[in-house]
């Protein structure tokens, strides 16, 4: 999952924050010391901020490095999954990474005493979580069976874009005609590059659909979550999405057990493991810090380095070779999304 996505989905303050205040504090005085330093964590990381919006880091590079090693964190999730799927079934992976980071998301809404969603507010969170816990994690899994983990980046760049759209289309918004051109550019280059890696015109590798339906749900779930996350909370939504989700991700690692016992070595339960805690929780305080520390507008545009350092990730990790069209193809989905992202922004 990615930061710019979400961030995308929403420009206005995002009021997270509802931890306790000084009163509160005082009670917390009887509870352990893990507890207290996971109420002011999440206090710290709680809200994203506005362009006007002053810094709260008297360190003019806070922001942009806290963005920085949230995208860090992200970029290792396409090899790492690769990684994992090659001893262990893609549904096991996909559903039982939500498992994991579900099981912290729990943790940390009843440490720090969240409020329930109300109402509507569920069936909001139900549409992110169908995109960016269930729909995004098992597809890649499946696509990445077969396909290089470079490849998975190229066609994965185009998310920003995709979300911004989605948070247009949500939103109502009337974008400038740049906007579109550059989206559809960076679509066009996508599936352009998909196609001439699946063999030529008229041809689409599966894996390359499930990749595209993996931006999709993303882009749909990133912006939903977007919008909710004004009345959540950044961390609070993605938590909450994750915690709604479990009996079914559960229900599916289940299945996926019983299918096939998981036989994989030390490293590829550390990808497991990896992806579970870091790609789908931890790593988005991380990205949340940063644009609470902003500038935000800046720290945002971090993300569009993160396929490069994925692509980067699979040739140090996996071996995988460098090759001209996936670099082509890499830089014209990048800049296609960071035209459009910076157009939206700019608004």
């Amino acid at each position: 999952m990615t930061g710019l996505a979400w961030n995308s989905a929403t420009n206005e303050r995002v009021d997270g924050s509802r931890a306790p205040g000084a009163a509160a504090a005082t009670q917390l005085d009887s509870r352990s010391t893990i507890l207290e330093l996971l109420s002011l964590f999440m206090r710290a990381n709680s809200s994203a901020t506005i362009k006007t919006a002053p810094p709260i880091s008297r360190h003019p590079s806070a922001g942009l490095l806290w963005g920085l090693l949230g995208v860090a964190a992200f970029s290792l999730t396409i090899p790492f999954t690769r990684i994992a799927v090659a001893g262990m079934s893609p549904l096991f992976i996909g559903a039982g990474r939500a498992v994991v980071a579900a099981l912290l998301a729990a943790a940390a809404l009843a440490l720090t005493r969240q409020r329930l969603p109300q109402g509507a507010q569920w069936g909001r969170l139900a549409v992110t979580a169908g995109g960016i816990v269930v729909g995004f994690p098992l597809l890649t899994s499946y696509a990445l069976t077969t396909a290089p983990a470079s490849h998975g980046a190229v066609v994965v760049a185009l998310l920003p874009a995709a979300t911004a759209t989605a948070a247009a289309i949500r939103g109502r918004e009337r974008l400038p005609a740049p906007f579109w051109w550059a989206t559809l550019a960076g679509a066009v280059a996508a599936i352009g590059f998909a196609v001439v890696h699946s063999g030529g015109a008229g041809q689409l590798h599966w894996s390359n659909l499930l990749l595209l339906g993996a931006v999709v749900a993303a882009a749909v779930g990133y912006a939903e979550g977007g919008l909710l996350s004004r009345e959540l909370g950044a961390w609070q939504t993605v938590s909450w999405s994750l915690v709604l989700a479990s009996p079914v991700m559960i229900l599916l690692t289940s299945v996926a057990v019983a299918q096939q016992q998981p036989t994989g070595n030390l490293w590829q339960w550390s990808a497991f493991v990896y992806l579970g805690v870091i790609s789908m929780f931890l790593g988005f305080f991380a990205w949340y810090r940063g644009l609470a520390i902003g500038p935000m507008a800046q720290v945002s545009q971090i993300q569009l380095v993160q396929p490069v350092l994925t692509i980067c990730w699979a040739g140090l990790l996996l071996g995988e070779e460098l090759t001209w069209s996936t670099m082509l193809g890499g830089l014209a989905v990048i800049l296609c999304a960071g035209i459009a992202v910076r157009v939206r922004l700019r608004r």
